[in-house]
């Protein structure tokens, strides 16, 4: 064989042995969608049918030898009792006789049919057949010679219906054992199937509950065997759980009153810088312009008045930077008018910061919330805008705050090109979401964000 017809015969065995494993991987995907105890009845029906096959069409083989054996002994042993019988008669010459004994000996035996003598030219002496001629049928013929063969030979027919009804009845009976005892069995597995899989059913349900967070259902132990034993192996596992799940949310409590502890310090150290800065730094730039607003008014040159009014200039810039600090540090319409004031001040600023980004503001709150509600909103909404403002690139922006069902209801939507949240929260690398999300946790809340090519929405929802 060539090497070209090589490469042949070789692909055609790679794609036989695919199209195997794709039959052997099908067929395990199907047995193994089936229950434990699906499978457990189909094998003890499946060895059971089997077995029952397999004593049947032994015992029949057995049976048909056995009878068919003895089927021919006593064809040949009444063909050798007939010939006997009929041997005197016949050196007499008494056919009638003949007769009379063939008939007799039919009548003795239920399997006969017919019986012949004939002499040693084959012509009938006597026979049974009557004047309706021989009988048609399945018939086995057995022969004897008449003494020692010269006076002729006698032909005996027997049927073998009778052996054939028995062995049909044997062989249903058979079957029907067979059958009663498969039912048996099938029944004996059933029972057997409940016992094993109803530890692991009610050990899947437990799994289930646990995994939805209910641990307090623990398994119920069937029995003192391998199951049962894994029945308490996972009742100690639920109380290992109980315990860790505790450990975990007191260590999460800590964690939250801790995170809570330190924003409210971040905040009061952000209200005294901002405190400080418009008491001291602005009060300052203010008695600095005052002053050079007195000196311009004075006698001097021109130079020097020009040289005066440039600090001054610069020192209002100032002024104007240190008060917006000021604002975003800790604005103090926030502690004196609340959240709505606080936000339709960040909007104006922001308008002036970002002018190519105008908001549309809207805020309905009928009453001021708690104070560490409103710091911790304030904080969202800025950091949503600020973030929309640093990287959206968009061209619209939305905030609206609302309350509806006892809920506090902040949505920040942008038109820009959006990003992939998830990702970034993977990551780690955006300190800002982090940070919202923490807020709205530790006011019992949360923060969703949808981000597409359309632009990127930030849910946030937190109780009153």
């Amino acid at each position: 064989m060539g090497a070209p017809e090589l490469a042949v015969v070789r692909p055609a065995r790679l794609d036989a042995r695919e199209r195997l494993d794709r039959c052997l991987e099908s067929a395990k995907r199907a047995i193994g969608g089936f229950s434990v105890r699906t499978k457990i009845l189909g094998i003890i029906l499946a060895l059971t049918t089997v077995l029952g096959l397999v004593v049947t069409l032994e015992v029949r083989s057995v049976m048909s030898d056995v009878l068919s054996s003895e089927f021919d002994d006593r064809g040949e042993a009444m063909a050798d009792e007939v010939a006997a019988r009929v041997g005197t008669a016949l050196l007499v010459g008494d056919t009638d006789a003949v007769s009379e004994l063939l008939s007799d000996e039919l009548a003795n035996h239920s399997d006969a049919i017919y019986a012949v003598v004939l002499d040693t030219n084959g012509l009938v002496l006597a026979d049974t057949f009557g004047d309706e001629g021989p009988t048609v049928g399945p018939v086995h013929e057995f022969e004897a010679p008449i003494g020692d063969g010269p006076e002729g030979v006698v032909r005996v027919a027997l049927s073998d219906s009778r052996m054939t009804n028995l062995i049909s009845s044997i062989t249903t009976q058979v079957v029907m054992t067979t059958v009663l005892v498969g039912l048996i069995g099938v029944a004996a597995a059933s029972v057997l199937t409940w016992l094993l899989t109803r530890p692991i059913v009610d050990l899947a349900h437990v799994t289930r509950d646990v995994g939805g967070g209910d641990i307090s259902a623990p398994p119920r132990r069937w029995s003192g065997d391998e199951i049962g034993a894994l029945g308490v192996a996972f009742s100690r596992m639920e109380i290992d759980l109980k315990g860790s799940r505790q450990t975990i949310a007191e260590s999460e409590a800590v964690q939250t009153r801790l995170l809570e502890q330190l924003i409210d310090a971040q905040e009061a150290e952000r209200k005294r810088i901002a405190r400080d800065l418009h008491d001291t730094v602005g009060q300052a730039l203010s008695s600095m312009m005052v002053g050079m607003a007195a000196l311009t008014q004075s006698g001097a040159d021109e130079t020097a008045i020009a040289k005066r009014k440039e600090l001054q200039q610069l020192a209002e810039e100032t002024l104007d930077q240190v008060r917006q600090m000021s604002r975003e540090l800790r604005p103090s319409a926030l502690d004196d008018l609340g959240l709505a004031a606080a936000l339709n001040l960040y909007s104006r600023d922001f308008g002036i910061l970002h002018p190519n980004m105008p908001v549309d503001l809207h805020v309905e709150l009928p009453s001021r919330l708690a104070p560490s509600t409103e710091t911790n909103l304030y904080r969202i909404v800025q950091e949503a805008m600020t973030n929309a403002a640093r990287h959206s690139a968009s061209r619209q922006l939305s905030v609206v705050v609302t309350i509806r069902n006892g809920m506090v209801r902040a949505i920040i939507e942008d038109d820009g090109h959006g990003f992939d949240h998830v990702a970034v929260r993977r990551s780690g690398q955006s300190v800002g979401i982090h940070g919202m999300q923490e807020r709205a946790e530790i006011l019992g809340g949360r923060i969703t964000i949808e981000s597409g090519r359309d632009g990127t929405t930030v849910f946030v929802e937190v109780p009153i």
